[in-house]
């Protein structure tokens, strides 16, 4: 599996972050990044595209990380969630694992982080 082949949703209802996400997975060779602004979106695009990888931020509008989480890996237990937050508590982590997470990444994220990810997500593949 070449990560050029990934398809990867980025959700974060900041704009910027979006990008800078977006960005550092191109760097990485993903061709497909799909974006949602809020964890309602994520879910939807989720159900409808079935992408590889899905980073989540915790914190958002109508429905936060870790609730559209649960819902992804109800509908998907497959499903691969990684919760990138700029609040990183052990609060947070725990909830993030407890609703199933494959990973969690503080916030800034760098390309060393997303390479790690992509290069133990194509390990298990």
């Amino acid at each position: 599996m070449s990560s050029n082949s990934l398809k990867v949703l980025v959700c974060d209802d900041s704009i910027l972050i979006r990008k800078k996400l977006k960005d550092c997975l191109q760097e990485c060779g993903c061709s497909e990044v799909l974006e949602a602004l809020d964890g309602q979106k994520a879910v939807d695009i989720y159900k409808e595209e079935k992408p590889d990888l899905v980073f989540m931020d915790i914190v958002m509008p109508v429905k936060s990380g870790i609730q559209a989480t649960e819902e992804i890996i109800e509908f998907d237990k497959n499903a691969k969630v990684v919760i990138a937050s700029s609040s990183g508590t052990k609060t947070h982590l725990k909830q993030a694992l407890e609703a199933g997470a494959y990973e969690f990444v503080q916030k800034p994220v760098d390309v060393a982080q997303i390479k790690n990810i992509i290069t133990n997500y194509k390990k298990e593949g």
